[in-house]
């Protein structure tokens, strides 16, 4: 089993700056493609950055493209630099690992999430 720990969030100011971290452990977790989504209360959890397995290739939402940035270090950890924030960004951030997948922009093709980091902007 692979156990993925968020943290980095917090409460933030409009136009300011965070940096989430995702630690990956557990067995032997190889470099997985990876990825950030966010839900607010009532909303379906959605995409905001994948990164593949070999960190060379990434997506973005439009919502964040440009203002975001998902990197990592080897298999792991795994970040999201976030700027220029907006009170719409505000939401809980999860981080997921996709075990098959070179790289992975939807939902069903993660195997493993984390508890999440909340992320909260204010106007």
């Amino acid at each position: 089993q692979v156990q993925l720990v968020e943290s980095g969030g917090g409460l933030v100011q409009a136009g300011g700056s965070l940096r989430l971290s995702c630690a990956a452990s557990g067995r032997t977790f190889n470099p997985y493609a990876m990825g950030w989504f966010r839900q607010v209360p009532g909303k379906s959890r959605e995409f905001v950055a994948a990164i593949s397995r070999s960190g060379g290739i990434t997506y973005y939402a439009g919502s964040v493209k440009g203002r975001f940035t998902i990197s990592r270090i080897n298999a792991t950890p795994l970040y999201l630099e976030m700027n220029s924030l907006k009170p719409e960004d505000t939401a809980v951030y999860y981080c997921a690992a996709a075990e098959l997948a070179a790289v992975a922009t939807s939902r069903s093709e993660y195997d493993y999430w984390g508890q999440g980091t909340q992320v909260t902007v204010s106007a």
